[in-house]
C-alpha cells in the first residue's frame, strides 16, 4: 500500500509553489512528520513533512517543477529502506536538526524530546520540546518577541514561555508541562517557522537539579567548543543561495542578489522579493548601480549617537503594507457629518447602572455605534461590499472590525455577525476582543472576515481624521472626540456635546450619494436612538 504525498494548503492567496529541493532520494526510509522536500511560493518556502513512515517509493515532481495546492509530488511505500540518505538528504538539513547538533557540539544540555528517554547527566524527567504552534493556514512564520524565560528556571504548565509575533498579531507560548528549562534554541528577533523548536523542558524537575546551561553561555563562543548553537546554525545558513526560481528571475531581469533583500528563511532570496526589487527599481547589471549618495544620508557623529535603530515588528511591517497597499489601490475618498450625542447621551446616563446589573457589562457608545451602522449597511450594501477582480462581492452579513491600539501596533478583532446581536451582547463580545488584544492573546481567527470597520480616535483627543479603509473592505468610519459647540437649533443657540464623523470609502465600489446617505442614516440613528428598537 502506498501514501500520496501531496502539495499542502499555502495559504488563502497561493495556489501554486516551486519544489525547491528534495531532502530524500528514492528509496530513503522516511519517519512519520519527517522533512522530505521544501516547497518556494513567491513570499515564503514550506517545509513538506512526511504524511507516513515508509520508503520513498517515487518522486513525481522534480526539482525546479511547478505544482498546484493539492497535485500529488511524491509517493511513500511500505519497508525499511537505507536508514541514511546522501545527496540532498545532506546537503539541506532542517534548522532544527542543525540547531540540536550544534548545541551538542557546543557542549549544550543533551537530551531527546518528549517521547524520548532522559538525557545523560540530567534529573530524571524527560525533555518535552516546545514547537511554534499553528497560527492560521495563512500564517507560516513567526518572530520571536520577548523571551519571559531563561535555561534553569523552572516554570509551572501554561506559563508564558515567550512571545510570538506574526504579520496579524502577537500570542504568548505556554508552557504544557511543569519543569525546568534545560534549552533556548532561539533568540529576539529570530524569524522561525510553524513547527519549529524553541524550547527544551525537563519535565517534573525543579530549579537548581541536574545540569543547566547558562543563557550567557548559550549567547557566546566557549574555549574549544566553537560557536554555539545559534551561531553555528547561522555561519551554516550565511550565504544560502537564492531559491531555483528566485535565481531564474535575477538571470532575467539582470538583478545581482546584493540589490535583493531576502525574506525566506535564513534571508534566502524568494521569487517575490525579486519582483519586489525591481518594482522598486532595482538597476540591471548593465546599469550603473545607484551612487552611496541616492541612500539616506549618514547622520552627523553628534546625532548618530543620539539615535536608536529598532527593527520594526512583522506586525508592524504588516501593518505599513496594508495602509500603503489600501492607498495606492483604492480610489480612497473621505466624507464628513456632525452628529448631536444628545440623545444617546441621555439615553447611556439614563440606563447604564440598571443595563450594568442586569447583563454584567458596561454600557458604553460602541454597542450604540455598532448598530447605528449594522442598520446603515443594510440599507446601502455596497458600503458592505468589496471587489474581487472585475467582481463585486456583496456580503448578506455584518462582521464588524474594531480597530484596537496596542503596544506592538494597530489590531483590527471583529465582532461577527453583529447585526444580528444586542447592544448588551456587543459591549459582551468587544469587551473580551479588547482584553485579548492588549493581553496579546488574539487568535487568528478573531481577526479575520470583517466587512466593514470602526475605530474611535476619539479616546485619544481627535477631533477630526480621514481614516485608511481596511481593504478589502469598502468603507471606515471614523469616530472622534465628543465635544461641547454652539448650535443653531430653532433659531436659537445651545450648547451641544458634537462628534464629527468620517466616512472613508472605496470610490470604486462606493458612490458619492451612497457614500453620504450611509453617513446620514448613521447620524439620524444615534440622534434618535429609538430607531435602533424599533428597527426603523
Amino acid at each position: 500500500m502506498s501514501t500520496d504525498i501531496k502539495v499542502p494548503t499555502l495559504g488563502e492567496s497561493v495556489t501554486e509553489a516551486t519544489i525547491g529541493q528534495w531532502f530524500k532520494k528514492v528509496g530513503d526510509r522516511v519517519e512519520q512528520d519527517e522533512t522530505i522536500a521544501e516547497l518556494e511560493t513567491d513570499k515564503v518556502t514550506v517545509e513538506v513533512p512526511a504524511p507516513a513512515a515508509g520508503v520513498l517509493q517515487e518522486i513525481v515532481a522534480k526539482e525546479g517543477e511547478t505544482v498546484e495546492v493539492g497535485a500529488l509530488i511524491g509517493t511513500l511505500g511500505e519497508g525499511e529502506g537505507s536508514s541514511t540518505s546522501t545527496d540532498n538528504a545532506t546537503e539541506a538539513p532542517s534548522n532544527e536538526a542543525k540547531a540540536e547538533a550544534a548545541s551538542d557540539d557546543a557542549g549544550g544540555y543533551g537530551g531527546e524530546s518528549a517521547s524520548g528517554s532522559q538525557a545523560s547527566g540530567s534529573g530524571s524527567g524527560k525533555l518535552v520540546e516546545v514547537n511554534v504552534p499553528a497560527a492560521g493556514e495563512s500564517v507560516t512564520e513567526a518572530q520571536v518577541g520577548s523571551i519571559f524565560k531563561k535555561v534553569g528556571e523552572a516554570v509551572a504548565v501554561d506559563e508564558a514561555l515567550l512571545e510570538l509575533e506574526t504579520d496579524k498579531a502577537a500570542q504568548e507560548v505556554p508552557s504544557p508541562v511543569a519543569g525546568v528549562i534545560r534549552e533556548v534554541l532561539v533568540s529576539e528577533g529570530d524569524d522561525v517557522q510553524v513547527g519549529a523548536l524553541l524550547m527544551k523542558i525537563e519535565e517534573g524537575a525543579s530549579a537548581g537539579s541536574g545540569q543547566e546551561t547558562p543563557k550567557s553561555e548559550a549567547a557566546a563562543p566557549t574555549p574549544g567548543a566553537g560557536a554555539t548553537a545559534r551561531e553555528e546554525v547561522r555561519d551554516q545558513s550565511a550565504g544560502r543561495p537564492p531559491a531555483p526560481s528566485a535565481r531564474k528571475m535575477m538571470d532575467e531581469k539582470g538583478v545581482s542578489a546584493s540589490q535583493v533583500s531576502g525574506s525566506g528563511r535564513d534571508g534566502q532570496i524568494l521569487k517575490g522579493d525579486v519582483l519586489e526589487a525591481v518594482a522598486k527599481g532595482a538597476p540591471s547589471s548593465a546599469q550603473e548601480k545607484p551612487s552611496q549618495a541616492a541612500a539616506r544620508p549618514q547622520s552627523a557623529p553628534d546625532d548618530a549617537a543620539r539615535e536608536e535603530r529598532v527593527k520594526m515588528t512583522k506586525l508592524r511591517q504588516t501593518i505599513a503594507k496594508r495602509l500603503k497597499n489600501a492607498q495606492d489601490t483604492a480610489a480612497m475618498l473621505t466624507t464628513f457629518n456632525e452628529v448631536d450625542m444628545t440623545a444617546t447621551m441621555e439615553m447611556r446616563k439614563k440606563y447604564k447602572d440598571l443595563f450594568e446589573k442586569k447583563h454584567g457589562v458596561k454600557l458604553g457608545f460602541m454597542g450604540f455605534f455598532t448598530k447605528a451602522v449594522t442598520h446603515a449597511l443594510k440599507e446601502i450594501p455596497a458600503v458592505n461590499a468589496e471587489i474581487d477582480g472585475t467582481d463585486i462581492i456583496y456580503k448578506n452579513f455584518c462582521h464588524i472590525g474594531m480597530a484596537v491600539g496596542t503596544d506592538k501596533g494597530l489590531v483590527v478583532p471583529v465582532i461577527r455577525d453583529a447585526d444580528q446581536m444586542t447592544i448588551a451582547e456587543v459591549e459582551k463580545e468587544l469587551g473580551r476582543l479588547a482584553k485579548a488584544a492588549r493581553d496579546g492573546k488574539l487568535g487568528v481567527a478573531d481577526m479575520q472576515g470583517g466587512t466593514f470597520t470602526l475605530t474611535n480616535g476619539g479616546v485619544y483627543g481627535s477631533l477630526m481624521s480621514t481614516p485608511i479603509i481596511n481593504a478589502p473592505q469598502s468603507g471606515i468610519l471614523g469616530m472622534h472626540k465628543i465635544q461641547e459647540r454652539p448650535m443653531a437649533i430653532g433659531g436659537q443657540v445651545v450648547i451641544r456635546p458634537m462628534m464629527y464623523l468620517a466616512l472613508s470609502y472605496d470610490h470604486r465600489i462606493v458612490d458619492g450619494k451612497e457614500a453620504v446617505t450611509f453617513l446620514v442614516r448613521v447620524k439620524e440613528n444615534l440622534e434618535d436612538p429609538e430607531r435602533l428598537i424599533l428597527d426603523l
